[in-house]
């Protein structure tokens, strides 16, 4: 028997995400250069000169409870991922930090799930923020996580974990994924008790970084 809750969950089997990749991971992952906002924006690279990156957003509704605004940045040649925001942030205020982001790596592309919370923020950052690069899918801006989407953004995440982990920084998103599961009703998410927002920018991130270059 496991001897420990962590140990109870990591024998259970339930993870969406290979867990021996994510381990060892864990176990190497950097400490950021610099850390803003108490903590919530962590920063391992700095923009360089001449790199495109594209910065990937999860909205949530911005109350103290509940869950997180999460927004990923990554480089788009290589996929390294490059800062990244957790906190409770919403409306006009996440989107002048996301925007403020993008703007302070290259303007990157900006990625928002336009989901739920996420069509106000759109809105937002093209409105109130100034911001015209946007990334749209099907004819609007923005990204839709459907029941299509979403399972291949989780996919292509799985396979960055297991074929080119040092791309991960975070200890944050590497602990989530821990906890992310595959629920009796065969839905995945954050076990009870975690979060799964950092996951989720990080796969729209990703997902919305291939089509691009596939589009190029």
């Amino acid at each position: 028997y496991a001897e420990d809750e962590e140990s109870c969950f990591l024998a259970s089997g339930n993870s969406v995400f290979e867990l021996s990749a994510i381990e060892e991971r864990l176990a190497t992952a950097p400490e950021p250069v610099e850390r803003r906002r108490n903590g919530e924006l962590e920063i391992w690279l700095p923009p360089l000169k001449g790199k495109e990156y594209l910065v990937a957003v999860d909205p949530a509704g911005g109350g103290s409870e509940g869950d997180y605004s999460a927004v990923q940045v990554l480089e788009m040649e290589t996929g390294l991922q490059c800062a990244e925001f957790e906190g409770h942030l919403g409306g006009l205020e996440l989107a002048r930090l996301a925007t403020e982001l993008a703007a302070e790596y290259n303007n990157a592309w900006l990625v928002v799930e336009r989901n739920n919370h996420g069509s106000g923020v759109l809105a937002l950052t093209e409105t109130v923020c100034g911001y015209r690069r946007i990334y749209s899918s099907g004819g609007q801006p923005g990204w839709l996580t459907t029941s299509l989407s979403r399972p291949a953004a989780l996919g292509r995440l799985d396979a960055g974990l297991v074929e080119q982990p040092e791309r991960f920084q975070s200890r944050r998103l590497l602990s989530e994924c821990r906890t992310f599961v595959r629920m009796p009703d065969g839905r995945t998410g954050a076990q009870a008790g975690t979060h799964d927002d950092l996951v989720m920018a990080m796969a729209i991130g990703l997902e919305a970084r291939a089509e691009m270059l596939r589009s190029e």
